[in-house]
């Protein structure tokens, strides 16, 4: 058979080649539960004709990650439909909105979730995802039988359940929503290329070795939990061990041990709860950490290698790259401070932030890529499609940073992330690690602090610093001076503040921050 041009058909493939073997072990409760390939093939099949039913073209899903958020994404994309994994952990107002962009009636989830969220806006078109698990395993004889036919048929069952009618390189595949760290989260629509090119690219690294074991319990409404800890782990043969939350750091630290993970995907403020947590005997399996979404502090990598044995690879991506751009290998394919060279197939390169010139080498200025992965249009927004992607196919990011003669990338921080005082670029991530130096808010599980920018009559801007310790303004500006830091870059004013606002992502909430420090 031809290389399939589908999602859908990718993974009923690579699942069905798996049909006996365990494809997800789940640690959701206190007893782990393992679901081989034809469990996954026949529920998600037998939802999918139920979802046809739905004359919605997009299916909103409210799971954690684990089997019944494999199921219902697989189910979607089964049935021919956009799935859309929604966010649980923003304001309701933003999940309104978001649901309205997409044109969301029918929502998958499960009572359970249903009571831990109940502001979320529940729509009255809801299919409970255990129900309907727990309704089809009690018919043991059709579904047996159904088992024996894809075992035996698969391009029968293929065609009863029309996935032959599946449209070949659909140019909506998925939506996800962006965090909506600075504003309203947009719709990044992705298409079936951009993510079976993103899961090609991080296979050809080499890193990952079909069967073992891989942590996937990153949201599935980030591109990082989507595509990486589950798109990918199914298409090229990994064993999933999943728990409900990388907040929930007994279950997944009993998921890494007990599941004998290889591989931890997470982001630094997931990671360094499973360090305070976590034991030795935790990570004992565990050979790489892969880390993305935010920017990783030397401490904590060192932290892995050194007490764990663990080789800590970080990467880059953004959502509207499906994610993956760049990545850390082991040994010599990797330089400290960087977040890797770019996958096979993705050009980088950087321009000037004022004059939109593209620039040399190891010069710093706004990251711009190109690739298969590239999304190709942001949803109901063709305004702010053509802001960030040119003609001729590069994706403008907004990141500043700078790619060195080697090919390895390097990160400096968001735009929005810097402040113009007197001329002078001044970056806020940069002054928040030296603050945190001063502060010993370097090891806290959540962040002490955050700085942000407001308006400056005679400087045009000034820095703001927002923290949830008491601080004595002279003395944090004396410490500081005497770390080398500028005057323009010492926070002119100081906040106290309950707790420094974060998205369900770990990311900053940065649009909060801003609100806070104009309150």
């Amino acid at each position: 058979m031809k290389k399939p041009l589908n999602l859908p058909v990718a993974i009923f493939f690579a699942v069905h080649r798996r049909l006996f073997s365990v494809v997800v072990n789940d640690f959701s409760q206190s007893i782990p539960i393992p679901a081989k390939g034809y469990t996954l093939l026949v529920l998600s099949l037998l939802l999918s004709q139920k979802l046809r039913l739905h004359p919605q073209r997009r299916v909103g899903l409210a799971l954690p990650p684990g089997i019944a958020g494999i199921i219902g994404n697989i189910a979607v994309l089964f049935a021919g439909k956009i799935p859309v994994n929604l966010n649980l952990t923003v304001s309701r107002d933003s999940i309104i909105n978001s649901m309205k962009e997409a044109e969301i009636k029918l929502v998958i989830s499960a009572d359970k979730v249903r009571s831990k969220f109940p502001d979320f806006p529940w729509t009255d078109e809801f299919i409970d995802i255990g129900d309907f698990v727990n309704g089809e395993r009690a018919k043991k004889i059709k579904l047996a039988f159904l088992v024996l036919q894809i075992f035996l048929f698969p391009q029968k069952i293929f065609r009863k359940f029309k996935l032959n009618q599946i449209s070949n390189d659909r140019k909506e595949s998925v939506l996800l929503f962006t965090s909506g760290s600075s504003n309203q989260p947009k719709g990044v629509v992705l298409s079936d290329q951009n993510i079976l090119s993103n899961c090609d690219q991080m296979n050809s690294l080499g890193l990952f070795k079909k069967g073992i074991p891989i942590l996937g319990n990153l949201p599935l409404f980030h591109s990082f939990g989507l595509t990486v800890g589950t798109f990918f782990p199914l298409l090229y043969d990994l064993l999933i061990i999943s728990s409900p939350s990388p907040l929930d750091y007994k279950s997944s630290l009993r998921a890494i041990r007990k599941g004998k993970a290889e591989v931890i995907l997470g982001t630094p403020t997931f990671l360094k709860g499973y360090l305070r947590k976590g034991k030795h005997i935790d990570f004992k399996s565990v050979r790489y950490v892969v880390a993305g979404a935010e920017k990783t502090p030397l401490e904590l990598m060192k932290h892995f290698e050194r007490e764990h044995g663990c080789e800590y690879l970080e990467g880059y991506g953004l959502t509207e790259t499906s994610p993956g751009l760049s990545f850390n290998l082991p040994g010599k394919g990797r330089k400290e401070g960087s977040v890797g060279k770019l996958m096979i197939g993705i050009e980088g390169r950087t321009i000037d932030p004022d004059s939109g010139v593209p620039l040399e080498d190891n010069d710093s200025g706004i990251l711009c890529f190109r690739g298969p992965n590239i999304f190709a249009r942001y949803l109901n927004n063709d305004k702010k499609t053509k802001e960030v992607l040119s003609r001729d196919g590069w994706f403008i990011t907004g990141d500043l940073g700078r790619i060195d003669k080697d090919g390895f990338l390097f990160i400096e921080g968001r735009l929005s992330r810097f402040s113009k005082i007197g001329g002078e670029m001044v970056s806020h991530e940069s002054v928040e690690v030296l603050i945190n130096q001063v502060l010993g808010g370097e090891d806290n599980e959540k962040p002490v602090c955050v700085v942000t920018g407001m308006a400056d009559k005679v400087k045009g801007e000034c820095l703001i610093l927002l923290t949830t310790k008491q601080v004595d303004k002279k003395v944090l500006a004396d410490e500081l001076r005497n770390s080398g830091l500028p005057n323009l870059c010492i926070p002119k004013h100081i906040k106290l503040i309950e707790e420094v606002p974060v998205l369900g992502t770990g990311k900053l909430d940065l649009r909060k921050i801003k609100d806070l420090a104009e309150l």
